[in-house]
């Protein structure tokens, strides 16, 4: 029998009776995880315990769609994540339905992570969600980001086309 170091448990890293329901689903899994800057979004698929991510968005690249540079601390923002989110569902579209993975990060209705998972539910992405959770619409789309706002969204409609 194999011992598997715990290292990671007790560093406070891995969540192992989470990750081993998630694996025994054998279902791809989106990752949504919040730096101290940024959204990072990943759609993972996994066989016999290793990952393999496919693709991944960062909410830095907002930055090539004008985001303003000014700015670029607003990268963790409630409309950060629902744009890179919006990003993030057209990029995975072609791939198959997914489940939510949030490792760590708690679960706080209205939270960035459920403003991602709103963009990539808006994309047209498969994926599970409960509409509740989700921030409301004038909490992601303010008067500061207004113009930007509809200025990526445009472009994502394009993108998709």
């Amino acid at each position: 029998m194999r011992i598997i170091s715990r290292r990671r448990k007790q560093e406070g890293l891995t969540n192992y009776s989470k990750r081993k329901r998630l694996l025994e689903g054998r279902k791809p899994r989106v990752v949504i995880r919040k730096s101290n800057k940024y959204i990072i979004l990943q759609y993972i698929e996994s066989s016999r315990a290793q990952d393999a991510v496919k693709f991944s968005v960062s909410s830095k690249e907002l930055l090539d769609y004008g985001w303003p540079k000014n700015n670029e601390g607003g990268l963790k923002s409630l409309a950060a994540a629902y744009l890179s989110g919006l990003l993030f569902g057209n990029k995975i579209k072609t791939q198959k339905a997914a489940i939510l993975d949030t490792g760590l990060i708690r679960s706080t209705k209205g939270s960035r992570v459920y403003a991602a998972l709103k963009g990539i539910a808006d994309s047209g992405f498969e994926i599970a969600y409960n509409d509740e959770v989700f921030p409301e619409e004038k909490r992601i789309n303010t008067e500061k980001t207004a113009a930007f706002f509809d200025k990526v969204k445009s472009t994502v409609a394009k993108e998709k086309k």
